[in-house]
């Protein structure tokens, strides 16, 4: 087959790689798109891949062409994405279902070969049917929808409460999303591009702010009645999203931090106090798994995508590219600012 195979870093080839072998209890998919993941991009361009070589990739769909042995919940022809985690399944947390947190665990895409490539094998259990109504690009975005849920859940986001989204990437948009479908009493979504607001109001958000313009805090706290937020999100990984968190949280209020940070976080001792003095509930998210494996994330968004309410816009994808042009792709990330939303890999 052929595949998108980095060698070393800032080395990616499109070539020929040996076609994977479906075993026992696993499936093999035909890849008919997978996005390129933030954690892809250190992968690539900054030495950040467990080895070499290696396909990456795992935010991905496709068609099963082949079941393995002892395989019953998926048949040839189905459509399916696939839960790129493969925990340990005996320790502890994974055995009291916190299969995010297994220390044991490896990963499709970046421990094992991924779907940056026409096929991918994964373990049958690990294996999302979806209805083949929905458009492919979409469907590779279930990984994305997940980690979105997941860190509402975390949240503990029931529904009602002011809610504050901040930042405007994939899964700010997916964790918008699910925060409007079990019902905020106002969503707001804060960012600094104007295109990517004008996203989120066509996804369901109540109101947006743009942090970069004068005045904007007073804006987002006006929103609120001058109390806060009680539910903050976090997606965007970065130093400064994570601080604003902190102003925006009302008293008692939950924030999530959903986003990977990459570089170092520092607080002065007046916004750090922020938790104190507003005794502020915070927790991360890792992930997007729960019990029975691989978790209501996966099945919810199986659901809400097929039903409509998990929505679907063009512009959740910043740009398509061919398979064999994935390094031509992952070069748009060496000026991050310009890449503004989910980079789709297709295979024709």
């Amino acid at each position: 087959m052929k595949a998108a195979v980095l060698h070393a870093n800032r080395d990616l080839r499109y070539e020929e790689w040996e076609t994977p072998v479906c075993g026992p209890d696993q499936i093999k998919v035909h890849v008919r798109a997978t996005g390129i993941c933030g954690s892809d991009v250190p992968r690539v361009l900054h030495n950040g891949a467990h080895f070499y070589p290696i396909v990456l990739g795992h935010e991905f769909s496709g068609d099963v062409v082949e079941v393995g042995e002892g395989v019953e919940n998926v048949r040839v022809g189905d459509t399916v994405s696939g839960a790129p985690l493969l925990p340990c399944m005996k320790c502890a947390d994974c055995q009291r279902g916190n299969f995010s947190l297994c220390k044991h665990y490896s990963f499709i895409g970046s421990r094992e070969q991924g779907s940056f490539a026409d096929y991918v094998v994964i373990p049958a259990r690990n294996a999302v049917k979806y209805d083949p109504a929905i458009p492919y690009e979409q469907a590779a975005m279930f990984e994305p929808s997940t980690v979105a849920l997941h860190g509402v859940l975390q949240g503990q986001f029931t529904g009602g409460g002011y809610t504050a989204v901040v930042g405007g990437g994939t899964i700010g948009m997916f964790t918008a999303q699910w925060c409007k479908i079990f019902g905020p009493r106002k969503l707001v979504v804060f960012d600094i591009d104007d295109s990517r607001l004008a996203l989120a109001k066509r996804l369901g958000a109540d109101e947006t702010v743009n942090t970069r313009e004068e005045g904007w805090m007073e804006k987002a706290m006006a929103l609120t009645g001058g109390v806060g937020y009680e539910h903050v999100f976090e997606t965007a990984g970065n130093p400064v999203t994570d601080r604003i968190c902190f102003e925006l949280a009302a008293n008692k209020a939950h924030v999530t931090f959903i986003g990977t940070p990459h570089t170092d976080l520092t607080f002065t001792p007046r916004q750090w106090e922020n938790m104190n003095r507003k005794e502020f509930y915070l927790t991360g998210s890792w992930m997007s798994y729960s019990a029975p494996f691989p978790g209501k994330e996966w099945e919810l968004t199986a659901h809400y995508f097929a039903t409509g309410e998990l929505k679907y816009d063009p512009d959740l994808i910043y740009r398509t590219f061919p398979m064999s042009q994935a390094w031509e792709a992952f070069r748009l990330y060496d000026d991050p600012g310009s890449v503004h939303g989910k980079i789709m890999l297709v295979n024709e």
